[in-house]
This record gives structure tokens, C-alpha cells and sequence, in this order.
């Protein structure tokens, strides 16, 4: 009785003492900064939003809710257009993309993590060191490597050169380091080869860090830009890279533009709003 009733007085002292650290003046005040912070970041996108259903008439106002609102920018969108043509080239991109990266760079970071050879190290420290190089750096490479393939044009071209990502590497081995050795050796001593290992025990133990990945990579290469519009003619370009070739086309029409930007941005905080769970948790994984 005597110890539940220190627990207990020890308890309710320590919430005092942290109410006493975080008064209530600081609670509101740290809420009122966050909130603030929020507004203005998402102030821009609520001011496209609202632009998208405005004429040309009241463009120019910063009122983000207007009494003449319309759909006449995304129908002139649609008819403009072959937005069902590009949607179509930007998911072929970005699944092609995902899922080389996805198995490529799990398959590479399993034996970073868990086998014992003589330069591991060094090749973790190689690929960590790759990523303080610009993404431009490399653009001259890749394409003349493209160039002699022949993939000119094509959606391998676009695809493969920078399909398989250094950070997703090192993102995934550190999740697999975090899978406990034991599962490892069980494994092995059954008799399982590394490939089964690897597809049985590592991959399902690592799934929200394969999340993480994946979210990574849709952002990334949904909103390609440069890179198709150097190996490619418009009939392959993605979304992103199609709009912004149209916007000289838009510029009599800003609700063009911001009804594309909006249509463009959708799939992608769907898929973060989806597996935004996952993500934080594998992060915050990473940095510890």
C-alpha cells in the first residue's frame, strides 16, 4: 500500500512539475506560432485553388472565395489539351519508377546490413557521398548514355537513368539493421537461401520504410521536369513537364494555368494522405 501510494505522489508530482515547465500562456502561444506558420504556408495553394474556379475578370484579387465562381477553366483545360494523354505517360513514369527503385534498392541495402564482407563500409560511405552531388551533375552522362542505347524518346529514357536512388539505399539499410539478427540466423540455420531471406523475412519486416520509399519516389517522379524534356518529344512528356511547355500558351488564360496546377498536385496529397502514417514512422526511424 505504502509503495502504490509513493507511485502515486510521485506521479502527480512530476505532472506538476511539468506543468509548471509548459504553462498555459506557452501552450497557447506555441499553438498560435504553428498555426500561423501553417497559414502562410498553405496560403499559396488555397490561392491557386480559389484561382482555378475564377474568370479572367477577378484573377487579380487575393480574395480567396469569390461570388462568380465557375468550371470554366478546367473544361477549357480538358478540351485544350490531351490532359487524359499525359496523365497516362506520368503514371506509366512513376510506377515504372517506384518499382525498379523499390526492388533495386532493397536488394542492394540487404547486404549493406546484414552480410560481413570486406569493403562494406566504404561502399556505404560512396553512396552516402554521391548524394552532395547536384541531380544536374549528371544530366550530360545520362544522356549520352541514353543516346547510344538508343532510348531516345521512349519511357525507358526517361525512366531508368535515376530509377534507383542512393538515399532509398541507405534508408532501407538502415530499417534493416533495425530487424534483429536472431530472424537472420534462424533463417540460415533452416537452411533458406539469401534470396529467400531477403523475400521472407527482410522485405516484410521492413514494409513502412518500403512506404516511405515509395511516397518519396511518386512525389519525385510525378513532378519530373527536366529530365523529360531533354530525352523526350511532348508526346511523352509527363503532366508536369507538358503544363509548364504549355504555359506560354497560357498566358491569356491564368485559369489554365491554375486549374492544371491544381489537377497535377491531387494524386499526390491523396497518396500522402494515405500512407502519411507510415511515412512519419519510418522517418522518424531513420533519425533515431
Amino acid at each position: 500500500m505504502q509503495s502504490s501510494q509513493v507511485k502515486r505522489i510521485s506521479s502527480r508530482h512530476s505532472y506538476l512539475v511539468k506543468g509548471k515547465r509548459m504553462s498555459t500562456g506557452s501552450i497557447v502561444l506555441n499553438y498560435a506560432v504553428m498555426i500561423i506558420v501553417a497559414l502562410i504556408s498553405v496560403f499559396p495553394f488555397l490561392w491557386i485553388l480559389s484561382a482555378s474556379f475564377k474568370n479572367n475578370e477577378n484573377m487579380s484579387s487575393i480574395a480567396l472565395i469569390t461570388k462568380h465562381m465557375t468550371m470554366v477553366n478546367y473544361s477549357g483545360l480538358l478540351k485544350f489539351i490531351h490532359f487524359d494523354k499525359y496523365l497516362f505517360n506520368s503514371i506509366v513514369i512513376t510506377l515504372g519508377g517506384i518499382l525498379i527503385d523499390i526492388i533495386f534498392s532493397s536488394m542492394a541495402a540487404y547486404p549493406l546490413a546484414k552480410m560481413k564482407f570486406k569493403g562494406r563500409g566504404f561502399i556505404s560511405g560512396l553512396l552516402l557521398s554521391t548524394m552532395i552531388l547536384p541531380a544536374s551533375a549528371s544530366l550530360i552522362v545520362n544522356y549520352i548514355t541514353i543516346s547510344r542505347l538508343g532510348l531516345l524518346n521512349t519511357f525507358a529514357g526517361i525512366i531508368l537513368p535515376g530509377s534507383v536512388s542512393a538515399f532509398s539505399i541507405i534508408l532501407l539499410r538502415q530499417a534493416y539493421l533495425a530487424v534483429p539478427d536472431a530472424l537472420y540466423e534462424a533463417a540460415r540455420i533452416d537452411g533458406a537461401s539469401e534470396l529467400r531471406i531477403w523475400w521472407s523475412v527482410m522485405l516484410p519486416s521492413v514494409m513502412p520504410t518500403i512506404t516511405t520509399v515509395g511516397i518519396m519516389d511518386f512525389i519525385n517522379k510525378w513532378n519530373a521536369f527536366l529530365w523529360p524534356t531533354i530525352v523526350a518529344q511532348p508526346s511523352h512528356y509527363p503532366i508536369a513537364t507538358a503544363l509548364q511547355s504549355l504555359n506560354g500558351q497560357f498566358t491569356y488564360k491564368f485559369g489554365y494555368i491554375a486549374s492544371s496546377t491544381i489537377l497535377s498536385i491531387i494524386p499526390v496529397v491523396i497518396v500522402f494522405m494515405m500512407f502519411q502514417k507510415n511515412y512519419l514512422q519510418s522517418i522518424s526511424g531513420a533519425v533515431k
